[in-house]
This record gives C-alpha cells, structure tokens and sequence, in this order.
C-alpha cells in the first residue's frame, strides 16, 4: 500500500512492532479480516433472499469506502473521484477508452468499458463466445457501478469478476436456472437452495494460514536478494546458484498465496464465488479464484504457470488486449502487464524476458512434444524436463519482479551471462514457429464452444445453469490448458 491513513498508522503501530511486519501490511491483514467478519455478516443478515439490491449495494458500496479510507486515508477520495470521473466518460464517450492509475480499479474500469462497448456498441457476430456472454447490454446506473467498483470484498485485494457475475450475485440470482426467453431475456425456470461456503471458506483460511507462516518464517531466511550477493557469486557453484534462485522464489510466494486465497474467501463468505456443481454434486466456490497452488508448483510449462498464476488479471489481460490486438498480441500483453503493474524498471524487465521466455517456450513444445507423447515413461522423462526447464526459466524471468530496481537486476541477470536471454532468442532464430490464429475459428474458440455446449448438457441434467459469464471463461481455460499443446 502506498499510503495508509493517520488513524490506521496510530492504532496499529503496536500490533506492527509486535509481528515485525511493516504498517501498511498490518493495516491490509487487519482491514482484510474485518471485511470477512463483515462478509459473514452480510451474507447472514442481507442475503438477497430477505434483503432488495439496492441496500445490498449501498451496504457493499459504504464498507467497501470505509475501508478505503482507513487503509489509504483522504488519498482514498481520489478512489472516489476517479471512479466518478470515470463514469462519466462511459456515458459521454461510449466507453472508447479507460484508464485509472490504481491496479484493481483499472482492471474493474477497463473490463466493464469493453463489456459495454461489447454488448452495446459491437454486433453479436462480431464478438467471440467469451465476449458475447460477457457483453453488458445496459448502462449501468451510479450506484450499480460504484458498488461493482467499491464493493468491501474486493476494495482492496480483488479479485476482478466481470459486472455481469457481479450483478448476478448482489440480485441474488446465482442459484436460478434459468434459459432464454423469446425476447432474449433470460426466464427463471426454478430456483435451487442457496449452497453452504462454509467449507470452502474453512479450507481457503487454512491454506492462508499456512502461507502466512511460511511467510514470517521460512520466507525471510531465504531472501532473493541474496542471489546477487558479491560472496555467493563468487563462491556459490552452478548447481548451487540454480537450487537457491529455485528456493528463493518458492519462498517468495506464499505472500501472494495468503493475500489471494484470503480475498477469494472473504468473497465467498458473503455468498460470492458460487460456479455450480462438480461431477460428485459438490458445490464449487472457485468462480473467481485467482490461483491455483499445486499446479503452478507443478508447471511443465511457461504457459501453464501463467494460466494459474492471478487468474484473473491473466483473463482481463487477455480479455482488452490479446484478443483485441491485431499486431503482436504476446508482446502487447506482457507491456500492458507491466505498465498495469506499476513504474519500476524491475516490472519491465520482467515482463519482456517474459515474452522471450513464454515465445521459446512455445516454439520448443510446438517442435518437440509430440514426440515424447508415448510411450508413459518417455511422457514422464519429458515432464520432469519441462518441469525442471519451466521452474528455472519462471524464476530466472521474475527475480527483476522482486528486485524492482535496474541496477540490481541488471546485477542478477550479468551473474548469469544473460544465458537464458540467449538461449531463448537463439530457440526463436533456429527453430520453426508456427504462428498463431485467432480469431472465431481458432481452436481456443472451438474449445469454448464444445465447453459451452457441455454446459447445457449437464444444465438438462439438472445441474445448476446460472448466467454468470465468467465461469464460462474459467471452464474454458481450463479446457484450453488441457489442450494447450494444440493452441500453442
């Protein structure tokens, strides 16, 4: 946090001192658990069954800025304004262009802008099957956008959803099966009981517990500065350094763990999160969850790391940019990644080793994959190559990330020779790359279609069928990282 307020600072100082963590982390924690004793209550208190939506969003909208205030003090009008001044120019400009300095903000802004420029201003023929079940076809009122916006489970951590799964929860509609009526509305066929996310918000409290304590203790004893150390460099062996650079990025990322998992079971404490039924008729609360642990500690692939690495901004990235960009759209996404994040040089230089990286990664597997396919024990030889290959490169491309400064990245990558750097460029040089199609007859979009299509089989089957368009997108992720050989 960039600023925290007088009255948080004053009150929390001792408690700061206590865990020897810095203020503005102390302020976030604490703020976090109050929005999920505050998520309790309002799912308890003002559930959409007993409650209408329009206090549901004024509820959500005044604790949503009182925590803003408490966490960022007066900065937090600023909060405000913008997203005053920013609906304005949706009406006035037909929503063309958006843009906000604050990273949650930004992404809430920019993803209803196109979903209203979607669903209002663009031909269904025109849009592809993710677009058109997220295409807004209304103007959001005031209030509806401020509570989209301000809303106290995501004021501060996210994670991003789309309006329409928004909306869908604060009119109480997640549980409904619905189908399309004549006028293109969607018709209540009837309504299912409203399932318990007390398990699920149990399960995510403990994996933030245990992220936390990995964080005040085993993170600190491996720092990723020491990677850069003048006595380790000159000391350390190769084996030594690649086994530290791997360590020391494990250890680096419980802290967004925590932060991620305990945003994503606030929201599902005030009943937000619902996806429908898995196959066992367990309830799945994982709508707008932004990670997913054990694969991205298993990752064979670039591409797989980022498919479960912040969800979420990885859908709304692909969402304004890689699938609107007409030239470049690997290289356009990575440089609106790091200008979303923020100015330090380190962020860039992140994210353009990371489309040498995730390009020589695509490059490799659309060459040689396919050979080690059959039999299982060379498929096996193969991914633990990969996994080895994707945990070195995926830690190599992010160490500028934690260092944040030019110099001691520059530092960290001249200790290395630049070797992956070269490595890369030299597998773009020498090896075949297939270039990519997008469009309305890509694979991707066949995939979304088929999941599409599955979506209504199980639907007559009984299962849940709420509109909310971003669990189409997730299920289609997670058919496009099944097929993701095919795409890449």
């Amino acid at each position: 946090m960039a600023t925290t307020s007088t009255t948080g600072s004053t009150l929390l100082e001792p408690l700061s001192n206590a865990v020897q963590l810095p203020i503005d982390q102390v302020n976030f924690v604490v703020c976090q658990l109050f929005a999920l004793l505050a998520a309790i209550w309002f799912r308890t208190y003002l559930r959409s069954s007993k409650t209408s939506s329009f206090i549901r969003h004024v509820v959500a909208t005044l604790l949503g800025l009182y925590l803003a205030l408490f966490c960022f003090g007066w900065y937090a009008l600023h909060f405000l304004v913008q997203s005053g001044i920013s609906y304005c120019i949706m009406i006035i400009i037909g929503v063309e262009s958006m843009h906000s300095p604050m990273m949650i903000i930004t992404q809430k802004i920019t993803s209803l802008a196109y979903e209203i420029h979607d669903g209002m201003f663009r031909k269904d023929e025109e849009l592809t099957p993710s677009q058109r079940g997220l295409a807004v076809r209304r103007m959001p009122s005031l209030l509806e956008y401020l509570s989209y916006n301000c809303n106290f489970m995501g004021i501060l951590a996210g994670p991003l959803c789309s309006y329409k799964d928004y909306i869908t929860f604060i009119e109480g509609r997640s549980y409904h099966t619905t189908q399309s009526g004549e006028n293109g509305k969607e018709e209540v066929l009837y309504e299912r009981t409203e399932p318990s996310p007390n398990m699920a918000v149990t399960q995510k409290l403990l994996v933030c517990g245990l992220s936390l304590l990995f964080h005040l203790t085993i993170s600190k004893t491996l720092p990723v500065e020491y990677n850069i150390d003048e006595h380790f460099q000159a000391t350390a062996s190769w084996p030594t350094k690649i086994i530290y650079l791997y360590v020391s990025l494990l250890a680096a990322r419980p802290k967004y763990y925590f932060a991620w998992t305990l945003a994503d079971a606030i929201n599902n404490a005030a009943g937000f999160g619902f996806r429908g039924y898995d196959k066992n008729g367990a309830a799945r609360w994982d709508l707008i969850s932004n990670l997913r642990i054990q694969q991205i500690e298993m990752s064979t692939s670039f591409k797989m790391f980022l498919d479960n690495w912040n969800i979420q901004t990885a859908l709304w990235l692909k969402r304004v940019c890689y699938e609107r960009a007409s030239l470049s759209p690997t290289i356009q996404t990575f440089i609106l990644s790091a200008i979303w994040h923020g100015v330090y040089p380190g962020y860039y230089l992140t994210f353009l080793t990371g489309v040498v990286m995730t390009l020589a990664a695509r490059a490799m597997r659309n060459n040689f994959r396919h050979y080690f396919i059959e039999p299982p024990h060379l498929k096996l030889l193969y991914d633990v190559i990969t996994w080895i290959a994707t945990q070195i490169a995926i830690s190599y491309t992010v160490v500028p990330f934690v260092l944040l400064s030019i110099k001691p990245s520059f530092m960290f990558y001249s200790s290395w020779h630049y070797s992956l750097h070269i490595v890369g460029i030299l597998l773009l040089l020498l090896l075949p790359v297939k270039k990519a199609q997008r469009g309305k007859n890509t694979h991707e979009n066949i995939q979304l279609s088929r999941s599409k299509k599955l979506d209504e089989r199980e639907n007559s089957l009984g299962q849940n069928n709420f509109s909310t368009a971003n669990s189409v997108c997730n299920q289609n992720q997670e058919i496009a990282s099944r097929h993701s050989s095919l795409k890449q």
